[in-house]
Formats: C-alpha cells, sequence, structure tokens
C-alpha cells in the first residue's frame, strides 16, 4: 500500500512542471511553520492556564479520592 502510495507522488511529481512542483513545496513548507507556531502558542497558553491555576491553588474536578 505503501509503495503504491509512493509510486503514485513519485508519478505525479514527474508529471508536473518543475515550477509547480517548487510552488508545491514553498507552500508545503509555509502550511508545516503554520503548523508548528500554532502548536507552540497552543502549548504556550495550556503551560500559562496550568500555571495560573497551580498558583491559585484549585484543586482539579472529580472526586474526594478516599
Amino acid at each position: 500500500m505503501l509503495g503504491r502510495f509512493t509510486r503514485g507522488v513519485v508519478n505525479f511529481l514527474k508529471a508536473e512542471d518543475g515550477p509547480t512542483a517548487v510552488e508545491y513545496a514553498v507552500m508545503l513548507a509555509l502550511i508545516i511553520v503554520v503548523i508548528v507556531a500554532a502548536i507552540g502558542n497552543i502549548g504556550a497558553t495550556t503551560n500559562g492556564m496550568y500555571n495560573n491555576l497551580s498558583l491559585q491553588g484549585v484543586k482539579p474536578p472529580g472526586g474526594s479520592g478516599s
């Protein structure tokens, strides 16, 4: 299955003009940069939220544990 997918990608890239393949590579790189930035932002926000909760002494929801 993976071999068939790989062959399909290779055939697609061979069928396209050189500049078009470069444009796809640039678009993919930009998409990856946006995803990495978004994940970093979400991680920082989540970390700040949990740090804020820990400083307030808020207990997590749930049973008493005993």
